[in-house]
């Protein structure tokens, strides 16, 4: 497979358009918004370059990185063991599991695979792996991805114009690639977080009195 491939294929994996549904989850954000967090362009960029730099996004891409070099299925299983072990409330869990087993069933179709579901990070590097596609361009992809779809929540919920949402993402995608360089590096050992905000977010998501998102 030639790198322009690769990117093909990584781009429809992580497309909105591959049927993980992404788009219905707000990874917390929802919860900062209604409080009034975040209520400006300014207000995502920070929350989101925290969230890359210290906290979900970073560890997602260490998880990647992990099972995309893993030599083993029980090795692999460990990893997806340990994916949801860092997730903060039940909503996190429902959203990596649930969008892991969609992108695998879709996959699996497709590409003829015979992969078990796994935590959604775990699943994009084992399949990257399988498909020998670069595990540095699949970071790089992954988070962007990732990143995008906070953005899109945000442009719905703030409300936030289109532009500024972009302005937004741009201005936070030197963080994302500083953040997969990182992780190709990293080991499981480097895995942690120190976003309170975000991982509190999330847990009160489940309580909220009107909620359009499913995290």
């Amino acid at each position: 497979m030639t790198k322009n491939e690769e990117i093909l294929v990584l781009t429809q994996w992580l497309s909105p358009a591959y049927p993980v549904g992404a788009f219905s989850y707000s990874h917390g954000l929802e919860t900062a918004i209604s409080d009034g967090r975040i209520a400006n362009a300014q207000d995502l960029e920070v929350w989101l370059a925290s969230v890359v730099e210290h906290g979900s996004c970073w560890n997602d891409l260490v998880l990647l990185v992990a099972a995309y070099r893993a030599k083993s299925g029980a090795e692999r299983a460990d990893i997806a063991e340990l994916a949801l072990s860092l997730c903060p409330s039940k909503e996190r869990v429902a959203e990596t599991q649930l969008q892991g087993a969609a992108f695998i069933r879709t996959t699996n179709a497709v590409w003829d695979c015979e992969l078990p579901e796994m935590p959604y990070p775990v699943a994009i590097g084992v399949a990257a792996s399988i498909q020998n596609i670069d595990v540095k361009t699949t970071a790089y992809i992954y988070a962007h991805s990732f990143i995008s779809n906070l953005v899109s929540a945000a442009v719905r919920l703030v409300p936030l114009g289109q532009t500024d949402g972009q302005a937004c993402l741009q201005r936070v995608s030197a963080r994302v690639s500083k953040a997969a360089d990182m992780a190709i590096d990293a080991t499981l050992e480097d895995l942690g977080g120190c976003t309170f905000a975000s991982d509190i977010a999330a847990m009160a998501h489940e309580t909220l009195a009107a909620r359009i998102f499913q995290s």
